[in-house]
């Protein structure tokens, strides 16, 4: 118990903190940190440059930066809803492309992708849209891919490292304008070992960016899990896609261009089984990327050729962006995707119908009673309920119903049916079929013929209205349908009011009439089978806002009725335009009117000047009262001036209230220069630099393009602008041979562009070509190539040159080894800065690089002068003095004639010069003799006279001509496995026929061997010897015949003289004896010399080796100990 107590009445000991130790140093240390740091923060002044020569440097360096990020502004036209980003994965084969997208697509949009197959579309963000798309392993499906990615992943595996594909690709990048490029690592989890997982994470990360650029992104996938990449990696990884900037690219902004991600055969079923092989009509949707697709553009389908729009159709977006709610993030249901080719998306839009994608576990089909009724929860029936049951039980298709069956939404007695027209334009090929079933209608119903007039009446009074009238007979059929139905056709009740608001009158199509690009689009939509299969009652059966996409976004807009630039409307006040006398009146205010009476009109006012300015209108600029004139009737004029100030009042708030939307966007614009000029100026208050100015002025200039095209109505604004980027297009193409249908692979994507003025034009070419380093073999003239520039990919043979200082362009056999040469070819023509793209084979099982060469273009429909060495050779027939007679350098009188003047030389070095022809009677020998005359013999002269021995040559230039040669790829036209052939080169010929190089034995080079050639010695007469000095006179002294004397005779010596020259003899023998046993002697000793100095030179180094290693053990013993010294 006691220990109990003890126990509950402890108290607990208050914490002590050191005062010394080690913890109390530390935390002083933490301390006086802090302080000093705070003090560098309280006191910047303290810590500023002290060397003015080091701020100066700082201050450069900085201004450098800046001047190094600044670049020219690229104008960007594009506005509204941009089109998605195109995202494409790039890979070798079994790296992991398909996974990564399905990764991808799952952490977007939280689905589970089956198979990726075609572009595939997410919303992505608030603001954001992307569009994964796969890149084909072979090499057309990575030159189409590089022209339409704005984000290239590309995939590398990790285990191998890069492949010959990833290089590739990057080399196709750079050709056609470089997007923005990531890197990703896979099969990361193959590493054992972590430190050479690390090494080369950073040898691939360098290889990466010496290709690339320093700092270029590259992500690590280190493996899988559950089949899938990691969360937070793949997260990473859409994160630094949902953050960057997609810079535009020239050829992209100046062209439009198509990825399609929805492609449908619409020929006519009897045209496919008359003939299988017939051409097809197809139609190509996707999002309109680029610039604007204007009316009358041709296209280019990659891998198929060039084709005229059939007909171009603005749908609703299929994969729109969310609400524009302020929230945090996306809500499941705005996480939409969508992937037609894949077989994924909720709903389809088409011109014709809407398609609704149901997964088979969300249908649940309610039961039946035995009543043939539906079972009901609840009490009340909802309508839509209702319709949807009603659905589930239907026995024949709507197709059929509609066959047999005449729908007349307004029934009334005696009264032709006219279709209710939203600004889709009038369906022409349906007038006779309803004209007859109206008149069946009308002999069912009993009508009179007062009816009829009646109808006609009001028909006419219809046509001559803005809006659509009903009579009230309408009125009461739809009052009783309506009560039979229920609440199923309650739509119906302000269709009225809503049709007469939407249709209004163009003054633009009533002066000038249709346009022709208008009327030829309504004519062809009308041939459209898919069109003429539509009936009346259609247009009220399309989806939510369909009817006004098709009149903004339609080329059938051809309608009168189309809505007016007029922003205000009173429809009981409109006069009626229809009638001759109306439009008469007003007829020579136009262009195309008769201009001589206002010219008359004008010197009357000139003549009556001062009766204006007395009892004109006038205002008074103080008080601001208007003074009109007496003479005008008061009633008419108060009513024009009462509407004229009502639709001034309204125009002049309308202004208002967008120049005070535009001052809060573009705070820089001065509003007195608007108020002032007129006009919209650069701030001049805004004291930025130059290139902040330029952008300023660039995005002025487009928000007055666009507050001025927003005036237009959207007709003309179509006619003017064309279809905006952004918009969901269907293209029509007509004509498309039936090999696309047929080897049609959705995992190829289809690139349709857009071919601006003058690029369907065929000429000549000039590009500035660089062999590739990679590529192995130099490239050789009129060798065909591939070549890929903007949308196309054609065969071509060029011919390569260099420019010489002189300007002329001299031919090239090859192309040179580490330097640019010049390329001109015959093909589609291109702009200039066009990337060109070199290939000369597309198999797939070729290992080495298969690009061969880059370029680009600098000159277009310019045929330059090439021009190559040749060398005219000839041999003198006839010599007179310094002239002579060349023969067999010219074939013909004409040749001579086209070299006169012509510089020649001959082997000797003796300069010359080509005259004329040689005449009949000279040098030609076959005419003495009887034969026929023989042409080519040129007269020549030369600065010394030549030997008959002598060759003649003439160095000239002589043009080549660039052959015309242009073979599109049609690699959509066959099987993707397939290898396209085109023209082979020389050298594939002779390999597959197995044929030898011929040999030109002129071309081998041989040893020289000339003969030492004997001249005549020189002659000098003796008259010009006796007149020249003695110094200038031949010496040449004649041998002698005979020996001299001493030469001749013989030497007898004596007896004594015989002994003392063998005594001689003998001591000079001796004598040699001993030197020679001298020297022999003095070598050997040298060689003894040499020996002892070796040997004592070897013991020497070994006691200096050993004196040596004594001093170091030394030396180490003393560091030893005084290491040993301090540590202790």
């Amino acid at each position: 118990m006691a220990m109990d107590s003890g126990a509950d009445g402890q108290s607990h000991k208050a914490h002590r903190s050191r005062h010394s130790g080690a913890s109390a140093k530390k935390k002083t240390k933490a301390k006086n940190k802090d302080q000093n740091s705070d003090q560098k923060q309280q006191n910047p002044k303290a810590f500023a440059f002290r060397s003015n020569a080091k701020a100066k440097r700082l201050q450069s360096r900085a201004v450098e930066k800046e001047q190094r990020r600044l670049h020219l502004p690229v104008i960007d036209r594009t506005y509204g809803e941009l089109p998605p980003f195109v995202v494409v994965v790039q890979g070798p084969p079994q790296v992991g492309k398909s996974l990564l997208i399905k990764t991808l697509v799952k952490h977007y949009t939280k689905h589970n992708l089956p198979d990726v197959r075609g572009p595939i579309t997410i919303v992505s963000g608030k603001q954001r849209r992307l569009q994964f798309v796969e890149c084909p392993n072979d090499i057309n499906g990575m030159i189409d891919a590089a022209k339409f990615a704005d984000l290239a992943l590309l995939l590398i595996d990790g285990s191998y490292g890069f492949e010959m594909e990833t290089f590739e690709f990057l080399n196709i990048l750079q050709v056609h304008g470089f997007p923005k490029v990531m890197g990703v690592l896979t099969h990361l989890d193959k590493f054992k070992d972590v430190k050479k997982l690390k090494k080369t994470k950073q040898r691939l990360k360098h290889r990466f960016w010496t290709e690339i650029y320093d700092g270029a992104k590259l992500f690590y996938l280190s493996g899988l899990i559950h089949g899938k990449y990691p969360k937070r990696e793949v997260h990473n990884l859409a994160r630094f896609i949902s953050v960057m900037k997609f810079p535009p690219l020239s050829w992209r902004t100046s062209h439009p261009y198509i990825l399609v991600d929805r492609f449908e055969d619409v020929t006519p079923p009897e045209r496919v089984q008359m003939n299988s092989k017939c051409d097809r009509n197809v139609t190509l949707y996707g999002y309109l990327r680029g610039c604007n697709l204007k009316k009358g553009t041709k296209v280019h389908i990659a891998g198929v050729g060039d084709f005229s729009l059939a007909g171009v159709t603005g749908l609703s977006d299929p994969c729109p962006l969310p609400s524009a709610a302020k929230k945090k993030g996306l809500r499941d249901k705005e996480k939409l995707f969508y992937a037609p080719m894949s077989g994924l998306g909720d709903l389809l839009y088409d011109k014709d119908a809407v398609y609704i994608n149901i997964n088979d576990h969300f249908v649940q089909y309610s039961k039946a009673d035995e009543m043939g009724g539906t079972t009901n929860k609840g009490n009340k029936r909802d309508v839509g309920e209702v319709m949807v049951k009603s659905l589930q039980t239907i026995k024949n298709p709507i197709d059929e119903k509609l066959e047999k069956t005449k729908i007349s939404l307004f029934s009334h007695n005696g009264r032709k049916r006219r279709k209710a027209i939203f600004g889709d334009g009038v369906d022409h090929s349906n007038h006779k079929s309803t004209d007859e079933e109206n008149e069946g209608d009308e002999d069912d119903d009993g009508d009179d013929d007062n009816d009829e007039g009646e109808n006609d009446r009001s028909n006419e009074d219809n046509e001559s209205c803005s809006g659509s009238e009903f009579s009230d007979g309408d009125e009461e059929d739809l009052k009783s349908e309506e009560d039979g139905m229920g609440n199923i056709s309650k739509w119906r009740a302000s269709l009225v009011e809503r049709a007469s608001k939407k249709q209004n009158i163009n003054l633009m199509q009533l002066v000038y009439g249709k346009s022709a690009s208008t009327s030829n689009t309504a004519t062809n939509e009308v041939k459209d089978d898919s069109e003429n299969e539509e009936s009346d009652d259609d247009e009220f059966f399309k989806p939510k806002g369909q009817r006004a996409k098709n009149s903004i976004e339609g080329l059938d807009g051809g309608n009168i009725n189309t809505e007016d630039c007029s922003k205000s409307t009173k429809f009981s006040e409109l006069k009626n335009w229809k009638e001759e006398e109306v439009y008469e009146s007003i007829r020579d205010r136009f262009v195309t009117g008769d201009w001589s009476k206002g010219a008359l009109r004008n010197q009357m006012s000139e003549a009556k000047t001062e009766e204006d300015d007395m009892d004109g209108d006038f205002e008074d600029l103080e008080t601001g009262e208007k003074y009109e004139s007496h003479q005008k009737d008061d009633s008419s004029n108060g009513e024009i001036q009462k509407e004229d100030d009502d639709a001034i009042e309204d125009r002049r708030l309308k202004k208002l209230a967008l120049r005070a939307k535009f001052d809060a966007q573009y705070p820089f614009i001065k509003e007195t220069d608007v108020q002032n000029g007129g006009k919209f100026h650069r701030s001049q208050a805004n004291d930025s630099g130059y290139y902040d100015k330029l952008k300023e002025e660039i995005e002025l200039q487009k928000q007055i393009n666009i507050a001025e095209l927003e005036d237009l109505d959207e007709t003309t604004r179509l006619e003017i602008e064309g279809f905006r980027t952004g918009m969901y297009l269907r293209l029509e193409v007509h004509d498309v041979p039936f090999e696309m249908i047929e080897y049609f692979d959705p995992c190829h994507p289809i690139l349709v562009g857009g071919i601006g003025l003058g690029e369907e034009n065929v000429g000549y070419m000039q590009t500035r070509l660089k062999r590739h380093r990679w590529h192995k073999k130099v490239l050789k003239t009129r060798d065909p190539i591939i070549v890929s520039i903007g949308w196309r990919r054609y065969q071509t043979t060029p011919v390569y040159a260099i420019e010489d200082q002189n300007g002329r362009h001299r031919m090239l056999k090859y192309t040179p080894e580490h330097m640019h040469c010049l390329a001109m070819f015959w093909g589609p023509l291109a702009p200039p800065k066009t990337g060109v793209l070199a290939v000369q084979n597309l198999s797939d099982n070729q290992a080495a690089f298969r690009i061969i060469a880059t370029a680009y273009v600098l000159e277009f429909n310019h045929a330059a002068r090439i021009v190559k060495k040749i060398k005219l050779v000839g041999y003198p027939c006839k010599i007179f003095k310094k002239t002579a007679l060349i023969k067999d350098m010219f074939t013909s009188d004409l040749e001579v004639a086209r070299f006169e003047g012509a510089a020649i030389r001959t082997v000797s070095g003796i300069r010359g010069q080509v005259k004329k022809a040689a005449k009949e009677e000279i040098g030609n020998q076959p005419k003495k003799k009887g034969g026929q005359a023989r042409e080519g013999i040129a007269r020549c002269t030369f600065e010394d006279r030549i030997l008959m021995s002598d060759i003649v040559f003439l160095r000239a230039w002589t043009q080549v001509e660039v052959p015309q040669f242009y073979n599109p790829l049609t690699t959509s036209l066959q099987p993707r496995q397939k290898t396209w052939q085109g023209m082979k080169t020389v050298a594939e010929l002779r390999r597959e026929h197995n044929l030898s190089i011929p040999v030109n034995k002129d071309s081998f080079y041989k040893p020289i061997e000339r003969k030492p050639r004997k001249f005549n010695p020189l002659v000098i007469p003796k008259a010009l010897q006796a007149d020249l000095p003695f110094e200038s006179k031949p010496k040449n002294i004649s041998h002698r015949k005979r020996p001299l004397l001493e030469d001749r005779r013989a030497v007898v010596m004596e007896p004594h003289e015989r002994k003392v020259h063998a005594l001689v003899q003998h001591l000079q023998l001796i004598r040699n004896d001993k030197m020679k046993k001298r020297k022999l002697k003095e070598e050997q000793k040298r060689k003894d010399v040499e020996a002892q100095r070796a040997k004592d030179e070897q013991v020497l180094r070994k006691r200096r080796r050993e004196e040596r290693q004594g001093r170091y053990r030394e030396q180490d013993k003393v560091k030893k100990k005084i290491r040993r010294h301090v540590e202790a």
